[in-house]
């Protein structure tokens, strides 16, 4: 009976997909922050701001 229970606890996988979700949700949220930290410098925004120009400007 203990034998059955160890293995039983074992090979739960109950709150897996929860554990998973957190996980990712954490990555996503480090990435969010370095994508703000590396877009509020003005080098990377006045490059943003000239690539929209010439991309807006280019048929005319």
């Amino acid at each position: 009976m203990a034998r059955l229970r160890r293995r039983n606890l074992l090979n739960d996988e109950e709150g897996t997909a929860t554990a998973e979700y957190a996980i990712a949700t954490m990555a996503a949220v480090g990435f969010a922050g370095l994508l703000v930290a590396i877009l509020r410098s003005e080098e990377v925004r006045g490059i943003l701001l000239d690539l929209v120009h010439r991309a807006l400007s280019f048929g005319g």
